[in-house]
Parts: structure tokens; C-alpha cells; sequence
């Protein structure tokens, strides 16, 4: 009987994909996707840069740094990594993770606590130019925690997100939203949990370090955050500029990572490309790499990844069209469908 309604329709002029479709109308298992491919923009060689745990780019500029031992001074690099200036860090600092950058300053994240035991982290603002700056301390509402990952929002607001070995990390912001330029100096200023990230439903199951977030970046238009571990990137689209909520609530798309030593450090190009960089391996840091267009790989309200769904599954225009088509066509057929059960 099924078969002969079937063929009833059909002939009324209704497509057999259409009514042979689940109801969602017609989602196709999607087509295998390439992993993104990352390429080599340059390789570090200044014997002052040890180590490289932060970066940040700007235009044709690149900064980083070194994490606890050598965070002392910002390198200043173009995009062939040779170092034209050090920058040196106004305050001494006690174990730097992170940077990040507005129009006029750089941001580094004084955040790594290893061991547990830090009364207060902070933020060390140094101007582009000069280096010059000063120490803005925070201080946890639930006790002290190893961060290695630092994120501006657009409106300035600093977004810290913990290390965890096992368990959810957390994602905390100063109270109230405060942003950098309106931080108490040298304070310390009480942060706030914003709540955890969940990446669970897409990290790599059994990779124990897919999960330890080492750094972040959010892109030049703030639709994009990025937060990495030392396997995988994770990408997260934002909407409105609120990188907290995007982070917390948001689905994120998973890029497998290069194999690198120790990957620490992530950035964003203005255009949209994902740098992502490693501390050393033998006392020689490997290259800074380089996927293109990254920012295309998640779209800005819900994530997805490109080839996930059918055309026609993610076009409303086309799902009406269907319901019209098959509305129109089912009351017209229905006098078919009575000749074929009579005969």
C-alpha cells in the first residue's frame, strides 16, 4: 500500500527524493572533509628567544614571548621571524603564559601557576612602542589556579581560562565585565567565573592533552576565538563581541594541530589566518605556522564545519519551497491515492 501511494504521488508530480527524504528533508550524509592543512611562515633563530609561549601579529608584525625564565622582553619580528627590536617588560614578572594586544598596547598574561600557590595573577599592560607599562594584580574567588591562556574581548574585557589536566576548565573575567582600560592599578581586582568550556562531545577521546588549554586569540573582527591545546585548536564563533558567552556556551569546531614539542602560543593575522607556534626542542624553536582563512572554518552564530550538511538542509529558502511543493502536490494526489486502495 505504501509503495502504491508512493507511485501515486510521484506521478502527480512530486519528486520521489523529496518524499523518500527524512523530515528534515533530505539532509545527505555529508562529504569527507580535508583536514586543514597548516604551512610554515617562518622559522625563529635569535638566540634570545628560547622559548615561545605567546604571540600576537599586527599587520606585518609579529610579538612574542617566552614563558617563566624567558619572559623578560618582547621579541619584535616581521613575518620572516627575524627579530628588529626587543621590548623590555616594564615590572618583573613571575611566570608570563600569554599575550594579547589592543590598538596601542600589548597585554601579557602573568598567569602561570604551576604549583598552585599565587595569592594574585596579573596583567602587565607595555605600549607598542616604548615598552613602557605597569602591573595590574587580580586575584581568583575560589582559590588559586594555573592559567595559560589569555583573550581580549572587543570592548577590552580580559578573559583568563585555566589548565586542567582532568576536569572542565574554568573561563574568568574581571567583575562586572571591567575592561583593561578600566582596571584598578595596581590593585588587586576581584575576577569572576564567567563558567566552564566543554569540549568534550568534539576533543579527540583519551588524548589527555587535548583538553589543557595552553593559549588563545580572538580574530581581528571578533567573530573567531580561538583556544588551543597542546593537540588541537578550538573555534568558537562569537556573536556580538562576547567572547565569554561564546566560549562557555558555544559549540566549538575542532582542528587537529601539527605535531609540535610543546604548543603554547595561537594568533590571529588581520586577515583572518591562525599562527600558531612551540617552545623549543633541542634548544631550537620550530617554525611559526600558518593556516589560511581559518575564520572560514566556523561561521559567526553556529558553528559548522564546511561540508557538514547538505546544501539543501541549511538553505530555509529551499525547506519552504519543499513544504510548498509537497503541501500543493499531497492535496491533489490524494484523489490518487483513493483510485489506487478502490482498485
Amino acid at each position: 500500500m505504501r509503495d502504491r501511494a508512493i507511485g501515486a504521488l510521484v506521478a502527480a508530480g512530486l519528486p520521489l527524493a523529496l518524499l523518500t527524504a527524512s523530515p528534515a528533508l533530505a539532509q545527505t550524509d555529508p562529504p569527507a572533509t580535508e583536514t586543514p592543512e597548516f604551512e610554515t611562515l617562518c622559522t625563529p633563530t635569535d638566540p634570545r628567544l628560547a622559548e615561545l609561549s605567546g604571540l600576537v601579529s599586527s599587520g606585518s608584525t609579529l610579538y612574542a614571548i617566552g614563558d617563566s625564565g624567558s619572559d623578560d622582553a618582547v621579541a619584535v619580528m616581521d613575518r620572516s621571524c627575524a627579530v628588529s627590536e626587543w621590548l623590555t617588560v616594564p615590572v618583573d614578572p613571575y611566570d608570563v603564559e600569554d599575550i594579547a594586544a589592543t590598538d596601542t598596547d600589548l597585554w601579557l598574561g602573568d598567569t602561570g601557576d604551576n604549583d598552585r600557590r599565587r595569592d594574585t595573577v596579573a596583567l602587565t599592560r607595555m605600549d607598542r612602542e616604548t615598552g613602557a607599562g605597569e602591573l595590574y594584580r587580580l586575584t581568583y574567588p575560589d582559590g588559586a589556579h594555573d592559567a595559560e591562556t589569555l583573550l581580549l574581548q572587543p570592548d577590552g574585557v580580559p578573559l583568563i581560562v585555566t589548565k586542567n589536566v582532568v576536569g572542565a576548565s574554568s573561563v574568568y573575567r574581571p567583575v562586572g565585565g571591567t575592561s583593561v582600560d578600566e582596571l584598578a592599578q595596581p590593585g588587586p581586582s576581584p575576577l569572576e567565573k564567567v563558567g566552564d568550556i566543554d569540549v568534550s562531545a568534539t576533543a579527540e577521546q583519551g588524548a589527555i592533552g587535548s583538553v589543557m588549554f595552553t593559549g588563545g586569540a580572538v580574530s581581528a573582527d571578533g567573530t573567531v576565538a580561538a583556544v588551543r591545546s597542546y593537540s588541537d585548536v578550538y573555534l568558537f564563533p562569537v556573536t556580538d563581541g562576547n567572547v565569554g558567552d561564546a566560549l562557555v556556551s558555544g559549540e566549538a569546531v575542532r582542528v587537529p594541530l601539527p605535531d609540535q614539542p610543546q604548543g603554547e602560543a595561537v594568533a590571529f593575522t588581520d586577515s583572518g589566518d591562525l599562527l600558531i607556534a612551540s617552545e623549543a626542542r633541542d634548544g631550537a624553536l620550530p617554525p611559526i605556522q600558518i593556516l589560511r582563512n581559518a575564520t572560514d572554518i566556523v561561521t559567526p552564530g553556529g558553528s559548522e564545519a564546511p561540508g557538514r550538511e547538505s546544501e539543501w538542509s541549511t538553505s530555509p529558502v529551499w525547506f519552504g519551497i519543499g513544504l510548498v511543493v509537497l503541501g500543493g502536490v499531497a492535496a491533489a494526489a490524494l484523489v490518487g491515492v483513493r483510485r489506487v486502495r478502490r482498485s
